[in-house]
Parts: structure tokens; C-alpha cells; sequence
């Protein structure tokens, strides 16, 4: 049954039509439901959950399983990522769009940096000393050789 209001020149006319005589008019009586990505993201989501939680597959090293891990939302030790391979792979794929890290990695500073900044470190150590020694002609001396190094 399908329930249509017309407002005409503020006049209000109800009809109540079936789904065939609705069809004859010209009224698309079905309505698709919208897809969106989230939604496509949840159902995918919720489908790999009932799947995780029927895989009674387990850890060989640790003993965690699939399910608990889909409860903790953490795997017991490093070896559950190639024990849970092809899951994990799905389930980064739903979430990141890739399965492989594509963006900036972690690149630890250089030596020199490293012993520029232990260096600049000393220096303002022994300036603070000689502050306090009242030797201003070595205070000088270091705070040019941090400015130097800055």
C-alpha cells in the first residue's frame, strides 16, 4: 500500500494506492536501498567477523585464536601474524585500502646529527659549569663553539 498526499493550490488530496495502480501512474514503488562505502565497509566487516569466529584455528606458538583475537582486537605474539596470514591480509585490505604500507617510514637520525646534538649537549654542560666558576673567558670560548655547531 502506498500513501501519496498532493498538495494543489492549497488543497490536500490523499490517495491510497497498491503498489499496481501506483505503477500505472508513473510512481516507482520500490525503493533500492543506498550503498555507500561505510556500509559496504560494515557488512564487509561483519561478514569476515562470522567467519573469524567459525575459524577455530589457533597460534601454534601462543595458543591465541581468531576469535580471540576479532575479541581483543590483539594477537598474542609475533608469530600469529603468519599463523593468521590471510586473514590479517583481508582485513588490512577492508581497512587501509592495501595490504602493503605505502606511506613515510621511520628513518632514525644520522651519526652526525646523533654526535652533533651529544656534542651541543657536553658544551652547554661545561658552559653552565664555567658560569658558575665565574671563568667568563672560557664561558665565551663555549658559547661560540655552540654557536659554531648550531
Amino acid at each position: 500500500m502506498l500513501n501519496l498526499t498532493q498538495i494543489v493550490e492549497n488543497a490536500v488530496t490523499q490517495l491510497h494506492l497498491c503498489e499496481k495502480c501506483a505503477a500505472e501512474r508513473g510512481i516507482e514503488t520500490t525503493v533500492a536501498a543506498p550503498t555507500t562505502p561505510l556500509g559496504e565497509f560494515l557488512q564487509a566487516a561483519q561478514q569476515q567477523a562470522a567467519q573469524m569466529a567459525g575459524d577455530a584455528s589457533r597460534c601454534s606458538s601462543c595458543g591465541t585464536s581468531l576469535r580471540d583475537f576479532r575479541a581483543s582486537g590483539r594477537l598474542g605474539c609475533a608469530q600469529c601474524y603468519g599463523a593468521f596470514e590471510h586473514s590479517l591480509r583481508d582485513l588490512l585490505r577492508r581497512v587501509h585500502g592495501s595490504s602493503k604500507h605505502v606511506g613515510r617510514q621511520y628513518r632514525p637520525p644520522s651519526d652526525e646529527a646523533v654526535d652533533r646534538n651529544t656534542t651541543l649537549t657536553d658544551l652547554r654542560t661545561q658552559l653552565q659549569h664555567a658560569i658558575r666558576q665565574e671563568a667568563f673567558e672560557t664561558a665565551a670560548t663555549l658559547r661560540d663553539q655552540i654557536r659554531t655547531l648550531e
